[in-house]
């Protein structure tokens, strides 16, 4: 779906940002200009747009966000590089391994992790990706894009029969919020950012927390706390609205007999959709069964529990967490 692209496209930008900030040490009596740039060759999973801090920046962090990172040693820095270049996710995850064990006390771990983590979901292999999101939440558990990464990945993947469906649920939402806990201090951010573009990562990346959070709560069958938390993500991303988020709300509203908001939200979800996406054919089965149920009653709400119109609202499919 294109709100799941467009997410991946600014945690990848986070994770580009991260990486760039990875300043390769001095070597003794090197004047600035000398000194190399830090981003890794092969970095496709970086947008060309990405801000990027050079070696020979001061790398002072923005106002309440984190410090830059930087490599102890030419020897570190050079086995991240050929880490971060691996050409597939396995190979790149089996580099970062290595890389931890070599250099356990780095700063750039994390990040690596994190590029590893964004390859895996670009290659949509979703269980990878939560097994790499977790090494990288394991090593800075403040940092929000590996937290609403796996959050999200394993809201929109447990299903009732799972057996460790509890533990993964439990798990998504508390990285979900440990997500929006950490967002005005766990982000990498280089110098010189600017303030809108800042403000827009951190607004997709609370959108995916709190949507993540009304997934859970949908599997949960607690819609009263799925229309708050998605009510939440309706109102961090009103500068860019998503289809999904609507259809999300659309279904909790409706389990709760709440017909005209529901039809409200569903109308709003086929406004957003892109033509011909599961999220347009899902919000018109929303739309046209919603009609029906207002159509049936059209001066009273049903009591809760009833069903006039018959069978049970869609659950919308669940965005991929990366694209096809």
């Amino acid at each position: 779906m294109r709100w799941s692209i467009a997410i991946i496209s600014l945690l990848l930008m986070m994770s580009a940002i991260a990486t760039a900030q990875a300043n390769p040490p001095a070597k003794p009596g090197a004047s600035q200009q000398q000194q190399p740039q830090t981003t890794p060759q092969n970095s496709s999973a970086a947008p060309a747009t990405s801000p990027a801090t050079s070696a020979n920046s001061a790398a002072t962090p923005a106002a309440g966000l984190r410090h830059a990172l930087q490599a102890k040693t030419q020897e570190e820095f050079k086995a991240y590089q050929d880490a971060a270049g691996k050409p597939d996710p396995t190979q790149m995850e089996a580099a970062a391994d290595d890389f931890a064990k070599r250099f356990p006390d780095s700063d750039l771990r994390g990040p690596l992790y994190v590029r590893t983590m964004n390859f895996y979901a670009q290659a949509n292999a979703v269980e990878k990706m939560i097994v790499v999101g977790r090494k990288a939440i394991a090593i800075d558990p403040t940092d929000p894009v590996p937290l609403v990464q796996v959050a999200s990945a394993l809201a929109e993947s447990t299903r009732d029969t799972d057996l460790d469906r509890d533990e993964r649920l439990n798990e998504a939402a508390k990285d979900a919020h440990a997500a929006i806990a950490n967002i005005d201090t766990g982000l990498l951010i280089p110098a010189n950012t600017p303030a809108e573009r800042i403000a827009a990562v951190k607004a997709s990346i609370l959108t995916r927390a709190y949507d993540s959070l009304g997934m859970v709560d949908l599997n949960r069958k607690n819609y009263a706390a799925a229309e708050q938390d998605l009510l939440q993500a309706v109102e961090v991303s009103k500068s860019s609205p998503e289809a999904v988020v609507y259809l999300r709300l659309s279904v909790a509203q409706d389990h709760m007999n709440k017909y005209p908001q529901a039809l409200e939200n569903a109308n709003k979800a086929l406004q957003y959709a892109p033509e011909g996406s599961a999220a347009q054919n899902l919000a018109k089965q929303q739309q046209a069964r919603l009609q029906k149920l207002m159509a049936a009653s059209p001066a009273s709400t049903p009591p809760p529990g009833s069903n006039p119109a018959g069978g049970t609202p869609p659950q919308p499919a669940p965005s991929a967490p990366a694209p096809h």
